[in-house]
């Protein structure tokens, strides 16, 4: 017989910078973790809370997660194995996201850099047009895309009628 109490039901999602006051606990979580529909989540200090939304999307490091009673658990983004991806000038760099994007790679795009998972195939292609990588431990917040979520090469969350050119190193 389970005799843990029930789970709090999350209520909202708060986005990063929209809320403020203190915390009952936190959650810490990778990219993958963070995009969720509905999961019992364990905070990093033991209490469970029930995230029940209507369809999946991420949660991004810094949301807070409001519960039915009020109180808030901080999202944390965990750090992960990431490729730093640097380039000689801003045009040089855009030529490289255009490679990434061409490959349907999740990326966090910065300023200055490219952030992606680890990927050694990836890796030498980009290192092959000149990009200069680095391999680091960082939370991972991607751009969310123009379907209205992240993804990862090929788990499409849209139809799409473009054929892609069988050159372009991926197949469907």
């Amino acid at each position: 017989m389970n005799t843990s109490p029930a789970p709090l039901r999350i209520v909202d999602v708060i986005e990063p910078g929209q809320w403020s006051g203190p915390v009952c606990d936190h959650v810490t979580l990778d990219y993958d973790g963070r995009h969720r529909r509905r999961i019992v989540l364990t905070c990093d200090h033991g209490a469970r809370a029930l995230l029940d939304l209507r369809e999946a999307r991420i949660l991004p490091g810094g949301a807070a997660l409001k519960l039915e009673d009020g109180r808030l658990i901080e999202v944390i983004a965990r750090s992960e194995p990431l490729l730093e991806v640097h380039a000689a000038d801003p045009a040089a760099l855009l030529r490289l996201a255009w490679h990434i994007g061409n490959r349907h790679l999740t990326a966090q795009i910065e300023r200055d850099r490219i952030l992606i998972r680890r990927d050694r195939i990836v890796a030498a292609m980009l290192e092959r047009l000149g990009a200069r990588l680095s391999e680091i431990e960082a939370p991972f917040d991607p751009e969310g895309g123009a379907y209205g979520g992240a993804h990862d090469a090929h788990d499409h969350g849209h139809s799409h009628d473009h054929v892609h050119d069988q050159a372009t190193g991926h197949d469907h």
